[in-house]
């Protein structure tokens, strides 16, 4: 029986509970969760291919392949041929599950940062490999380690990795036989920093070898209720990621295929969103600041990485008693305990309750 941790967010029903009292209701800031429109693209799309009776290719439609190749190039500056892109049921099955698709097993370690989203850890243990928090990857010696993960922009944080960070991690990496997997599903909501692509030139040197760019339809697209991603990269790594996910039967559904596609090509429908989602975190943020509480990093993505001081626990329970929901730092790793994660990803209605709730006090 593989020994996995406790499902966080089931630590904070009590919290939810709390919030719920307020005489307003609960302003849920908890989890990142789309709560905007689908966009009206992806859904002409994914009717008009409702008609779907055969199986779906594993490998995706040569026009998803195209689109999200398209995309990476027009707004990313990455040139990847369409051959080396691979749908996935969204980005976190992949998260949880390339330690396993890549044959990384017992007595090998998974590395991903000291703060870093739950399932990269899950996705160790469930290959039986050990899971190893580390931002220093010199620390590590000259140990052999198959998979390192980088995450920019953060979650929890926002914090982007320049450059030039990326280029030394991909050295190391090189130099060790390490795959780099970067999970870049935050990428297009840069604020006061721009991400890179661990496969721009400017980081991989052109060469994509050893290097997987893992991205998602949720943030950019709120696509979540669709489980839509890709992943591109080394054509040998996406080979045989898509040798082990046909035998394993992972196939994105043919109508989000044609969902995935329109919306990759489709610019306009991203940039309305973001413009939300820069009006709620140009509210939120002062809001907190002004009730205490410091925001640090933040810089790109979905959250503000925020901390009073005090314990993470006792800083959720501040906030649970103004009707305010949020996530406890410690759940992103224990160096976190003193901060929260808050996310802006509710409405806009919500989101001036809580700003209201926090000038309030």
């Amino acid at each position: 029986m593989i020994a996995l941790p406790d499902f966080p967010w089931d630590r904070l029903a009590p919290y939810q509970d709390l919030a719920r009292e307020h005489p307003g209701g609960i302003v849920d800031l908890s989890v990142g969760t789309p709560v905007d429109p689908v966009p009206e693209v992806a859904r002409t799309a994914l009717a008009g291919a409702a008609d779907s009776p055969g199986y779906p290719l594993t490998y995706g439609t040569p026009r998803l392949r195209e689109a999200a190749a398209g995309w990476l190039r027009r707004r990313h500056g990455v040139t990847v041929d369409p051959a080396d892109v691979l749908p996935t049921i969204g980005s976190k099955e992949l998260v949880a599950w390339l330690p396993t698709l890549l044959g990384v097993g017992p007595g090998e370690r998974v590395v991903f940062p000291e703060l870093a989203y739950p399932t990269y850890d899950v996705g160790a243990r469930l290959a039986g490999a050990e899971p190893y928090a580390a931002d220093g990857l010199l620390a590590l010696g000259p140990e052999r380690v198959p998979l390192v993960w980088v995450n920019s922009p953060s979650n929890p944080t926002g914090k982007v990795l320049p450059a030039e960070h990326l280029r030394k991690v991909v050295a190391w990496a090189r130099e060790r036989g390490a795959v780099v997997a970067s999970d870049e599903c935050y990428i297009e909501l840069g604020w006061e920093d721009q991400p890179v692509s661990v496969l721009h030139p400017d980081v991989c040197g052109g060469s994509y070898e050893g290097l997987l760019a893992v991205h998602s339809l949720s943030k950019r697209s709120n696509l979540a209720g669709y489980r839509a991603g890709f992943v591109a990269g080394d054509p040998r790594l996406v080979g045989r990621l898509l040798e082990v996910r046909k035998h394993a039967g992972m196939m994105m559904p043919a109508p989000v295929q044609a969902a995935v596609a329109a919306v990759l090509d489709d610019d306009r429908h991203a940039d309305e969103q973001r413009e939300r989602y820069a009006r709620r975190r140009a509210v939120l943020r002062p809001a907190l600041e002004d009730a205490g509480w410091r925001v640090e990093h933040s810089a790109a993505g979905l959250y503000l990485w925020a901390t009073n001081g005090g314990d993470c626990w006792d800083q959720v329970r501040a906030l649970a008693e103004r009707g305010i929901l949020v996530a406890p730092g410690d759940f992103y790793g224990q160096a976190g305990r003193t901060h929260v994660r808050v996310a802006i990803t509710a409405t806009d209605e919500r989101v001036d309750a809580a700003v209201d709730r926090l000038r309030a006090t």
